[in-house]
């Protein structure tokens, strides 16, 4: 995606887990103790993300089968609020001030996240993001992105064109969704890993999105600011 011609972007939409927040391991650690008595043994962290887990409910009903799912989800959400002091591992630096520079300029943001919003009831007080203008989450939505409808809800909810808003994530499919609806994206390198940049950035041009390697880019790219994508090396979570 060319960088957008000054003043054209009027609002942001954004993902949440490895977008605004780190919680990589706490979702490992839950989904691992929710699904261990259906399994019989734990999953690792690598057998647990080579499955690229994008919902909650959708990846535990998939592992579990419809016959323990329910009792699966209850195991993970305990898991989730038991384990979030010590697993959840932040905010990503420049996260707050981005946000607050956001609502300064009374710029309507919101999210579209695959997260449940079970789940964001325990994590949302816990760190105190501030309001959202729309917030879109696993159970308003019919499919997991690529699907375009969470974007299209919150685009409606905002009464804003998709070329006017952009969607900034760290996974393909959040790209794939916004290009489905012809709307400009940022494709996130700050959650990522070193061996994870490179890859993801490929993948991000590919689908027209501007690459970003800290929040702060996401606020040129609403200018409309030219500038070099990657300039920091950054480790991830």
């Amino acid at each position: 995606m060319s960088s957008p011609r000054s003043g054209s972007l009027k609002g942001i939409l954004f993902d949440l887990d490895g977008t605004l927040i780190a919680t990589r391991r706490l979702y490992v650690e839950s989904f691992a103790d929710a699904l261990e008595p259906v399994l019989g043994e734990r999953l690792s962290e690598e057998q647990i993300m080579a499955r690229k887990p994008r919902a909650e409910r959708r990846f535990l009903r998939e592992l579990a089968g419809d016959q323990h799912v329910r009792a699966t989800l209850e195991r993970f959400y305990a898991s989730y609020e038991t384990r979030h002091e010590a697993s959840f591992e932040g905010i990503y630096p420049g996260v707050r001030p981005l946000l607050q520079a956001l609502r300064q300029r009374q710029v309507p943001i919101g999210l579209v996240t695959g997260k449940s919003r079970r789940s964001w009831r325990i994590t949302g007080p816990r760190i105190g993001l501030g309001d959202f203008a729309v917030t879109v989450f696993d159970e308003d939505v019919p499919a997991p992105k690529p699907d375009p409808t969470g974007l299209q809800l919150a685009l409606d909810a905002l009464r804003m064109d998709p070329d006017r808003v952009v969607y900034v994530g760290d996974s393909v499919t959040d790209l794939e969704a916004a290009r489905a609806l012809g709307m400009p994206s940022g494709a996130v390198l700050w959650s990522k890993k070193a061996h994870e940049r490179q890859p993801f950035s490929h993948e991000g041009r590919e689908l027209g999105a501007r690459v970003l390697d800290h929040p702060s880019r996401v606020l040129r790219l609403l200018d409309g600011e030219d500038g070099p994508e990657e300039s920091t090396p950054g480790s991830g979570a």
